[in-house]
């Protein structure tokens, strides 16, 4: 396994502040890091997983479905597709279960729309369209399209300089989850750095979610991909203080 993360303090810290969380789609992408990075201390977030989805029977349905980013042969109750009801939850699955399942004639404009939209919409497309290709599922598209999915990420980014924001942080992460990384300034990855919280996440606790005075699992998640890929990528700060 890997061992440069605990070299660096930063990603260290992030590790440590993530590690004992019992939050189940933060044990999701743990996994997705692990599988990428190989950290140690992601290791068995499968099997946390499943140890926590009694503790959440009103969400134990989208739990389920979500189950296979750990288990390609997860099996799904009939009426847990039903709960699949958010958009952005709906592009993944959809994803997540092409090669099973197929996708949608209408698909290609669906992420087209999402696209459009921009923000949580955008990001969440971009992800989708990474799983898709992952499942080796086939997917015609405009031409343009993959350019234009990965300009509006990356504007997401770019649209004020000196702000960062949970969406934000996801734009930057599912760029470099992409193998864009090139899309993303390094100047915002020194803001990032930067205002990491004394606890080693980012952002805040949403209400009656974690220590309410503590930093948010999601920015926290986010922040950890962007800088593993900065870290294990050997990205060089270029000319314009952009990665390549």
């Amino acid at each position: 396994m890997p061992t440069e993360p605990a070299r660096n303090p930063i990603v260290a810290k992030t590790i440590d502040f993530l590690k004992h969380t019992r939050e189940p789609y933060a044990l999701l992408f743990m996994h997705v890091i692990h599988r990428r990075f190989g950290i140690e201390e992601f290791a068995d977030c499968g099997k946390r997983y499943d140890a926590v989805l009694p503790d959440h029977p009103d969400r134990a349905p989208v739990l389920r479905v979500f189950r296979r980013i750990f288990d390609s042969g997860n099996p799904v109750e009939p009426d847990d597709w039903e709960h699949i009801e958010l958009p952005t939850d709906r592009l993944l699955v959809s994803a997540l279960y092409c090669d099973r399942l197929g996708l949608p004639k209408s698909f290609p404009e669906v992420l087209e729309r999402a696209i459009r939209q921009g923000g949580y919409a955008a990001t969440h497309a971009l992800l989708s369209w990474l799983w898709i290709r992952e499942n080796g599922c086939e997917l015609v598209v405009t031409n343009g399209f993959i350019e234009r999915m990965y300009e509006a990420v990356a504007g997401i980014v770019d649209e004020d300089p000196t702000s960062i924001n949970d969406v934000k942080l996801e734009a930057a992460a599912f760029l470099c989850l992409a193998r864009q990384s090139a899309r993303v300034d390094f100047g915002f990855v020194r803001r990032v750095i930067a205002i990491q919280n004394e606890d080693g996440g980012w952002g805040r606790a949403a209400d009656g979610s974690g220590d309410p005075g503590g930093s948010s699992w999601h920015s926290t998640i986010l922040a950890l991909m962007l800088l593993l890929h900065v870290k294990f990528e050997n990205l060089q700060v270029a000319a314009g203080q952009q990665f390549v």
